[in-house]
């Protein structure tokens, strides 16, 4: 896991950087069956990855869309958590 997270770590902050300025753009979602379906897919690529399913070079590219995609659902969070206390003040 800290082989991956050492060659990963620029998508990882490309991840937080992105999801952080969409999450502030955008907002909150509407309707929550967007988030839940994101978690959902979020959810199945990791255990995806655990299982080991996917061997070779494609193998890594799950493990990284593991890593990446929580990621960038937590930044989105923060922005859009963050606008909407800023936009309250």
């Amino acid at each position: 896991m800290t082989l991956l997270l050492a060659g990963f770590w620029p998508g990882l902050a490309g991840a937080a950087a992105l999801g952080l300025v969409v999450g502030g753009l955008v907002g909150w979602p509407a309707r929550l069956a967007a988030s839940l379906g994101l978690c959902v897919i979020a959810g199945l690529v990791a255990a995806a990855a655990i299982a080991g399913f996917v061997p070779g070079v494609a193998g890594l590219w799950l493990d990284g869309a593991a890593l990446i995609l929580p990621v960038y659902c937590g930044a989105c969070a923060l922005g859009a958590l963050g606008r909407r206390l800023v936009v309250r003040t």
